[in-house]
């Protein structure tokens, strides 16, 4: 039978620098490890080494039937090499072929992916994550180096995170799984605080906790026994990019839809139910189409919907009903009421380890909980699409104002601008942020989910973090982006840059992590076609020109599917992935978030209590649900515990 994909696990981890001192044990292990139950429920397995000084704790979800052989954690040659492993490798059957002619015979597993990383780790060393097409997050311990490896996916579909200190490393799928590790202390970062007012989410390597980091995506970390540590980026969204000049946007369409038709199939492998998230939009819809291509038995598709009359979004169910019936899906619908989101609070927070202030959070988990409950463990999502094709309506405007800022206007005047705006009391206003940045000769974009301006988000600080972070912007994130932009993109458009951005910053740590923890939270695994590395790197090739063409969105993309989905879909407006946040905050959430807030700005000394007075009055329901969800986080986390497990939604 098949023993292989141990996939959508919960991997767990110690390296002590000092085994005398401070020795792994197994409690600490298996503490660590259950903390992620939800990302493994069907298996756990630990392993700790003679000398005490390296253990690993796993826990999986059965997606393909799995046998004793291929649980986790592996060894490999006496133990010389032990793995724990997140991921899919969708390529390992001919990486398998190919390790057997170079001479590896001693398999245990007929078709463990997990046993084929060993091998390729054996024969290639670190290089050989460059062969694999896939998503993982991975802990290798070499016993003969006695070196440690972390290594995150190229898209950093798979989180991964770390603490470091001089007794040693602790790393985790989970945050939580982290803070359950030996004597570990809870204390908010606050430079990541700043950076989370302005990304919605905390970027590489920070997060909110001190002391803990990620390993940004494409990124790999070496630590030997007695500490040293290496960090490496180990692939970049530019690597090995060439624009396409020699076809036309027949050939280029053509194309597109083939790499994509096969990153699908890679993702169709599974022993167990697989289904597909349908919104109704182009993304789901061009996903469950080609998913449906040569299957015996129709796919299952899930939707999601609110109840009652919304006034802040439109009902996509009509048009997700369309895609179904043109596939002949089996079709599932949940409609969410404002009682789910106050039932699901708590629990979202617990889940997300540290803030994903996107609302898109709470129907992820609900379409990934009915799938769950109708039988489903492996669903496909379309993330990605919007960022390789320019499928956000604001890319628009902001393709727009950069090209104006490219107008030989001189700086002064624009100067001149941003004072006389300053004087009209519309210094945190967004297109005030803009004209600043143009002054100063910065880039407009600086990602599709800034929660606040610059100047807004100074307001919100308390007095404190206003001296500590004076001086400073966000800027010095994205400058880091932008500079490796600089150096490797052959195209420089806006366009490309605005993609880069993307793929280095929101969909790592923000919209990847929304689908990973929500789906997690339900024990889904979720898959990202869109985001296959190789069709990544084609889109990247195409010519910006081709991609767009005057204001229509996703204008090559529509292109390719055109008559293979229905032309309604096609010609629909641009919805997303839409929340009525709005509704709800001038409903129940909004006294509980106006109650909460206001007694954490009393208990804490992080934001500014009047400038939080201000927003819960006039600001945006979106603003109020950035704010609420740090509030929740320090309440869970960082707060009184007893306080926070009496506190009622």
């Amino acid at each position: 039978f098949w023993d292989f994909l141990l996939t959508m696990c919960g991997i767990t981890g110690i390296l002590s620098f000092s085994p005398k001192n401070w020795p792994v044990n197994e409690h600490s292990l298996v503490k660590m490890r259950d903390t992620m139950i939800h990302r493994g429920p069907d298996g756990a397995g630990v392993w700790l080494n003679e000398t005490a000084n390296i253990g690993f704790g796993h826990r999986r979800l059965a997606i393909i039937d799995l046998s004793e052989t291929a649980s986790q954690p592996m060894h490999l040659y006496a133990n010389k090499l032990t793995i724990v492993y997140n991921g899919e490798i969708y390529n390992h059957s001919e990486l398998r072929r190919e390790l057997i002619e170079l001479g590896h015979n001693d398999w245990k597993t007929q078709h463990s992916d997990t046993e084929v990383i060993l091998h390729a780790f054996a024969e290639w060393g670190v290089d050989c994550i460059q062969r694999f097409r896939g998503v993982f997050a991975m802990a290798i311990w070499d016993s003969i180096e006695e070196n440690l490896w972390l290594i995150r996916d190229r898209l950093g579909v798979k989180p991964l995170y770390y603490a470091q200190d001089e007794r040693g490393i602790v790393f985790g799928s989970e945050i939580k799984a982290i803070l359950e590790g030996p004597e570990r202390r809870r204390a908010v970062n606050e430079e990541a605080l700043f950076h989370y007012l302005s990304f919605l989410t905390t970027p590489a390597p920070i997060t909110l906790f001190d002391g803990i980091n990620k390993l940004a995506a494409g990124t790999w970390m070496k630590i030997n026994a007695n500490g040293e540590t290496e960090i490496n980026r180990w692939w970049d969204a530019l690597d090995n990019v060439e624009p396409i000049i020699n076809k036309n946007k027949n050939e280029i369409t053509s194309e597109l839809i083939i790499q994509l038709e096969t990153a699908i199939n890679y993702r169709k492998v599974s022993d167990v139910p697989v289904g597909v998230f349908l919104s109704g939009g182009i993304d789901s819809s061009v996903n469950v189409t080609l998913f449906s291509k040569d299957t015996q038995d129709p796919v299952k598709t899930f939707s999601i919907g609110y109840q009652g009359e919304q006034k802040s979004v439109a009902d996509e169910l009509p048009y997700a009903r369309i895609v179904a019936s043109h596939v002949g899906a089996h079709h599932h619908e949940y409609l969410i009421s404002q009682d789910d989101l106050l039932g699901f609070l708590p629990d979202m927070i617990r889940h997300q380890d540290e803030p994903i202030a996107d609302p898109v959070c709470i129907p992820v988990y609900y379409v990934s909980k009915l799938a769950r409950d109708n039988g489903v463990t492996v669903c496909q999502v379309g993330e990605g699409a919007d960022e390789l094709f320019c499928g956000y309506p604001s890319w628009i405007i902001f393709l727009f104002l950069e090209w104006a800022n490219t107008l030989p206007v001189p700086r002064y005047v624009k100067q001149l601008g941003l004072k006389t705006l300053s004087m009209l009391g519309l210094e945190g206003k967004l297109y005030t942020e803009f004209l600043r940045r143009a002054a100063d000769g910065l880039p407009i974009f600086w990602g599709g989910a800034e929660a606040f301006p610059e100047s807004a988000k100074w307001n919100i600080l308390s007095p404190r973090l206003r001296r500590k972070f004076a001086g400073r912007s966000s800027w010095e994130i994205i400058s880091v982006i932008r500079s490796r932009f600089d150096k490797s993109a052959e195209d420089k458009s806006q366009l490309n840059w605005m993609t880069y951005l993307e793929l280095n910053l929101r969909l790592p740590e923000l919209l990847l992590m929304r689908v990973d923890k929500m789906s997690m939270a339900a024990s889904i695994e979720a898959r990202v076609p869109f985001l296959d590395h190789n069709f990544v790197q084609y889109s990247l090739s195409v010519p910006s020109k081709i991609k767009t063409r005057g204001f229509k969105l996703k204008y090559l993309l529509k292109k390719a599917v055109s008559g293979l989905i229905p032309e309604k879909i096609i010609k629909r407006k641009k919805q997303g992935f839409a929340v009525p946040i709005d509704d709800w905050l001038s409903d129940e959430l909004g006294i509980k978030a106006e109650e909460i807030l206001l007694k954490f700005c009393s208990e804490t000394d992080f934001f500014d209590a009047n400038s939080i007075k201000y927003i819960l009055k006039t600001g945006s329901a979106r603003q109020i649900w950035y704010l609420l969800n740090f509030a929740l986080w320090w309440n869970e986390y960082i707060g009184p515990h007893q306080r926070t497990k009496n506190l009622e939604f």
